[in-house]
């Protein structure tokens, strides 16, 4: 009995040394060497400091900034375990709401939302994704369209023509993929330190 026994130890230990330990170190090491700001979290740095990911979206509340996709996601409480409180973009928590479409909470949510955002720009529809969760809750990009309606409030609120707040945009915006897949898209972070950079005299 012994004598099956052992080779079959053996190969599950080997096997266990290739794919669980060799094979992983071999793709780490090869996705570092090909893509390596890939492979550290794609970083965005500004004057050797990293300021955030371009994966990830964070919170920007000034009104000089745009604003990215709302996130849904919590933390616990500290006063209280047992509960949770919002926090925008926590990649350790990342996921939607749990509010479908028949919930009061959120179509009342998304009314005075849209108001509000009716209010800062009257003359435009506002677009869909300025108002509802991604599925993750870290969404980094929003839509042309959501980049483009928050124009004239940062071009007043920085004192910037919103011809040249508009043509950022335009430079910040990224098109399908090979030209086919996903949507146009505008990354929060990128677009921001663009604009940062050209208030600079």
């Amino acid at each position: 009995m012994l004598r099956e026994i052992r080779p079959a130890i053996l190969i599950l230990l080997l096997l266990t040394l290739i794919t669980g330990l060799a094979y992983p170190l071999a793709m780490t090491e090869v996705a570092g060497a090909i893509f390596p700001t890939q492979a550290q979290g794609s970083l965005i740095e500004r004057d050797g400091k990293v300021v955030g990911s371009a994966l990830i979206g964070q919170e920007f509340k000034d009104d000089k900034y745009f604003h990215g996709r709302l996130s849904a996601t919590t933390a616990p409480d500290p006063a209280d375990s047992s509960k949770t409180v919002p926090a925008p973009y926590n990649a350790a928590n990342s996921g939607a709401s749990n509010l479908g479409p028949t919930s009061k909470a959120l179509s009342d949510r998304i009314k005075e939302d849209v108001d509000k955002l009716k209010a800062e720009n009257p003359s435009a529809s506002v677009p869909i994704d300025l108002v509802t969760t991604s599925a993750s809750g870290l969404d980094p990009d929003i839509s042309p369209e959501g980049a483009l309606f928050q124009v004239p409030r940062v071009a007043k609120v920085r004192g910037m023509g919103e011809d040249r707040v508009r043509q950022l945009v335009a430079e910040n915006t990224s098109g399908r993929l090979i030209g086919l897949f996903g949507e146009p898209r505008v990354n929060v972070l990128a677009l921001n330190l663009a604009l940062d950079a050209a208030a600079k005299p």
